[in-house]
């Protein structure tokens, strides 16, 4: 058997086993705060975001070619597969390890910190496209802080316009609400997420020579998209406490907001083919909306250990990508 088609499998089975646990690392974000508040029950979340996250993965293809092409020209890589399976190695085991602990870390600053590091010690320096991996982390940095001015804004509005109604029956309606807005969350979360599986493969069959140009086939499509839905249905329930229960009390008119908020940045970046992290987005848009509520009310020690580890991502997975390709190849 062809050996390169042997790599080429080993890249696709690796890029779909890190979007499988993108999925349950990330669920969290589409429905921690449907979950906390109880406007669903866990199960009925992780189906309704497994689903909306397939249907999601399914419509755009925009942020798969930018992640294919933007850290790194493939058609360029002499040895882009090997580049490729150290890059799946070293976010996948970041993703695990922040999992673990609870701590909702970015699976896209894990896999472009990752990239850029296994393209340095494996194909040389002067493979980087550094413009685009600048274009790409500025707005991985971007999207949290624009998060959370949008976050706050959307509560205080919220505040005014419901200053005179009490707050059981604000909760009340709000609480139905929170349903549709997890819903979209979840298909933006998709429409975001999943394609950075479709473009590391892309990325693999464009070095390999099966593809010419960053075309995103249908089959790595469903098979992404599949993936997502499936890791997404075991979900992460370490990280919903984390999200739901310990940056501050979240009420429905809150988880709303948060919701509402993170939906509107993550599809905003989808369509101007942005990969940005979806938990940096949602994580920022409900630390907003504490603030908004009352800024003591947000416990800034568990937000503080999470904004740590945001900074800390992309030169942790660069360096460990790095390693994992000296080891290997």
């Amino acid at each position: 058997m062809d050996t390169t088609l042997v790599i080429l499998g080993i890249v696709v089975f690796l890029a779909l086993l890190f979007d499988f646990i993108n999925g349950f690392h990330d669920t969290a974000n589409a429905i921690a705060t449907s979950v906390s508040t109880r406007a669903l029950k866990p199960r009925t979340a992780i189906i309704l975001a497994a689903s909306m996250n397939f249907i999601g993965a399914m419509m755009f293809t925009g942020v798969a070619k930018t992640i294919g092409g933007g850290v790194a020209d493939p058609t360029t890589l002499d040895n882009g597969l090997e580049v490729i399976i150290a890059t799946l190695i070293a976010a996948i085991i970041w993703n695990l390890v922040t999992w673990w602990f609870g701590i909702p870390s970015s699976s896209s600053h894990a896999l472009i910190g990752a990239m850029a590091g296994a393209v340095y010690v494996g194909a040389g320096s002067d493979k980087l496209n550094y413009a685009g991996f600048i274009d790409i982390v500025l707005a991985l940095v971007l999207s949290p802080i624009i998060a959370f001015v949008v976050g706050y804004l959307v509560m205080q509005l919220l505040k005014v316009i419901f200053a005179r109604k009490s707050p059981h029956t604000v909760n009340k309606g709000f609480r139905t609400t929170q349903i549709f807005t997890a819903a979209l969350q979840s298909f933006t979360h998709g429409t975001n997420d999943a394609q950075k599986a479709m473009g590391v493969i892309t990325f693999a069959l464009v070095t390999s020579g099966y593809l010419t140009e960053m075309e995103v086939p249908f089959w790595v499509k469903v098979s992404a998209a599949t993936a997502m839905a499936l890791g997404t249905s075991v979900g992460g329930w370490k990280i919903i406490k984390t999200m739901g229960t310990k940056i501050f009390k979240i009420e429905p008119i809150n988880g709303f907001a948060a919701d509402f908020t993170g939906a509107t940045v993550i599809f905003s970046a989808t369509l101007l083919h942005l990969p940005i992290s979806t938990t940096h987005a949602i994580t920022s848009a409900i630390l907003g909306v504490g603030s908004a509520k009352r800024f003591s009310a947000v416990k800034w020690g568990v937000a503080g250990r999470i904004v740590i580890t945001w900074f800390i991502t992309v030169p942790i997975t660069a360096v460990l990508a790095g390693i994992i390709f000296k080891i290997i190849f």
